[in-house]
């Protein structure tokens, strides 16, 4: 586990925007076995992710109604590092034209669960596959080289289909990540362009009549009951809340889109208040392919070190939807354009086994060249 936590990754928060990348992959093979074998959805629920961190015990849980895993399974997709379902399901989609290949998985390096350990100390995982009767428990330590699969037993603990993540978080990280807006703000940042719905457990408030407790100056009626007076407080409660309601702009059809979509989008994407000046949708299909929508703010850049500055963060990209990067030193576009705001998504673009860092590319060099 050292090699993934002191290797693989720079940032500690990443860890999520895998897992929900897991969760999705096991949602689009159910998608995608669907077409060929409608059972496999039989008293499922809705196709969706959930994540309920609680601050009290020091967890987060992440569930999704996927395609869930058998024992065997297990053993192959958690029990070794770099040993990835979806690879593998990648390859037999591929020999199955009825599938398609039209397909969003993403966990081609079969390290993206073990990011699961950046944060915590202990890591079950329960899953329940269409395949089989059982449900298995796979559970490990970030301390240790072994795991352990179980069969559960648990009648309350049990689930129609999927998978259920459990992160025990380490005493250094349950202040940060068992905070519930903390969890919805890096949904909102790496996954909120994901297919499926993804859900939170989020604190709410609401307004509710009371009544008063009664008072020697409680008026009466003219039957001559008493009348109880009424105040009004504010309630709080716990309640799922959708954290990835909007929806990926580049993937439609730019004649498709209206022009106040553009705006909207540009407003919530990048907390922009004014409209933009102008914006350029397009897609590129053949030897390399991507999806990008640029867009010249409304406000220009306040000083000649914001114009020339290759560090803006102002272009985000995405690989299938998930966020990536935005940290770039002029790979993508030069320093006289660094105003541009923007996204780039792409199915192409090689990265490496954490996802975070553009190894050296052709198609980065087709973008730049592209745009430019």
């Amino acid at each position: 586990m050292d090699l993934i936590v002191h290797s693989l990754y720079s940032h500690k928060e990443v860890f999520l925007r895998e897992l929900v990348s897991n969760a999705s992959d096991a949602l689009d093979k159910l998608r995608f076995l669907s077409v060929t074998d409608p059972s496999v959805l039989a008293d499922g629920g809705d196709m969706e992710i959930r994540i309920k961190p609680d601050p009290d015990a020091g967890t987060i849980t992440i569930t999704d109604s996927g395609i869930g895993m058998t024992k065997d399974e297990l053993k192959d997709c958690l029990g070794t590092i770099a040993q990835s379902g979806t690879s593998k399901f990648l390859k037999a989609l591929k020999e199955n034209k009825e599938l398609g290949s039209d397909n969003g998985l993403i966990g081609q390096f079969g390290v993206g669960f073990y990011s699961a350990f950046l944060v915590a100390e202990k890591v079950v995982v329960s899953t329940k596959s269409p395949k089989t009767d059982k449900q298995y428990i796979w559970e490990a330590e970030a301390n240790s080289s072994s795991y352990v699969i179980r069969e559960e037993t648990d009648p309350e603990k049990m689930l129609t289909r999927g998978t259920q993540i459990t992160l025990f978080l380490r005493e250094e990280d349950k202040y940060e990540f068992a905070e519930p807006t903390r969890i919805q703000g890096l949904v909102k940042n790496y996954s909120q362009f994901v297919s499926f719905p993804i859900f939170t457990w989020q604190e709410k408030s609401r307004t509710v009549e009371v009544e008063e407790e009664e008072s020697k100056e409680t008026e009466e009626t003219a039957e001559g009951e008493k009348e109880k007076k009424k105040k009004t407080i504010t309630e709080k409660y716990w309640d799922w809340e959708l954290a990835n309601e909007t929806k990926p702009i580049w993937m439609r059809n730019p004649k498709e889109v209206e022009e106040t979509e553009y705006n909207e989008f540009y407003k919530k994407a990048f907390n922009e208040f004014l409209d933009p000046l102008a914006h350029a949708h397009f897609t590129t299909e053949g030897e390399v392919e991507f999806r990008s929508v640029l867009y010249i703010p409304g406000m220009a850049p306040l000083s000649n070190e914001e114009i020339m500055n290759p560090k803006t963060k102002n272009i985000r990209l995405y690989v299938k939807r998930v966020f990536i990067s935005d940290d770039f030193d002029g790979e993508l576009f030069p320093r006289y354009l660094s105003f541009v705001k923007g996204v780039v998504d792409s199915n192409d673009l090689p990265l490496n086994v954490s996802r975070e860092i553009l190894q050296e590319s052709r198609i980065v060099s087709y973008w730049k060249a592209f745009v430019t």
